[in-house]
């Protein structure tokens, strides 16, 4: 696991120093936006930072130990945590998620991680993430997922690999389909179906997984494609 964390550290590393030379990127900004860092193999740290220089989030911790990040989150008040669910010491990745986003709910959490079981990952979402990465994706990915995230969205990136099948949707799955390819953010989509913004993510991350899509634009893409929306659908607060 160490030798893959590491290897695919330096792989996120080149993609983003390429990524920077690439004089056609658009990448929206965040001027001013300060991130902390956590994940037991330091050779992550350079790797997003590189990704965080383009959208200019300044990086003002750098930490292997849970600990270490939450004295530095208690005096720095970052804007964005990008942490591993992985963690050195005794406590897991959703209970450091828990815990930071109760003591800063202001505080948006990206997870990047190779942990891909479906349960472990809805377990940091419900905890409060806003963004889960697996480390095998393109650096692309974490800088859109740190986008989304200061949107309040909802972000799954997972590994490129082939195109995926779609599953079939469960009738709710399909209802928050239909309502999140209309425009509805997940608040409001809490408030219509009377329940949990973490329930609303859990449903999300499964139509994500199903559908072999990133985020809320591709998810809405395949259902215009499809016709599951009329054509006159339109944004919603």
């Amino acid at each position: 696991m160490a030798d893959e964390a590491q290897t695919l550290a330096t792989r996120l590393a080149a993609a983003a120093r390429e990524a920077a030379g690439d004089s056609r990127a658009e990448d929206a900004t965040f001027s001013g936006r300060t991130a902390v860092l956590l994940d037991q193999y330091p050779l992550w740290h350079d790797a997003v930072e590189l990704v965080l220089q383009r959208l200019e989030v300044a990086v003002v911790g750098r930490f292997t130990a849970p600990e270490d990040a939450l004295a530095a989150i208690e005096q720095q008040a970052p804007d964005v945590l990008v942490a591993d669910v992985e963690l050195s010491g005794t406590v897991d990745g959703p209970a450091f998620v828990r815990l930071v986003r109760n003591r800063h709910p202001a505080l948006r959490v990206v997870v990047l991680s190779l942990v891909r079981e479906p349960a472990d990952v809805n377990a940091v979402l419900e905890a409060g993430a806003e963004a889960y990465v697996l480390k095998t994706a393109h650096p692309e990915d974490l800088a859109t997922a740190v986008r989304q995230c200061f949107a309040h969205s909802l972000y799954l990136a997972a590994p490129q690999e082939g195109p995926p099948v779609a599953a079939p949707l469960t009738p709710r799955e399909m209802e928050i389909l239909r309502l999140v390819a209309e425009g509805y953010s997940n608040r409001r989509l809490a408030e219509l179906l009377a329940v949990t913004e973490p329930t609303v993510k859990f449903h999300l991350t499964n139509v994500y997984r199903k559908l072999g899509v990133a985020n809320r634009t591709e998810a809405s893409r395949w259902a215009q494609r499809r016709g599951i929306l009329g054509a006159d659908a339109r944004a919603r607060p």
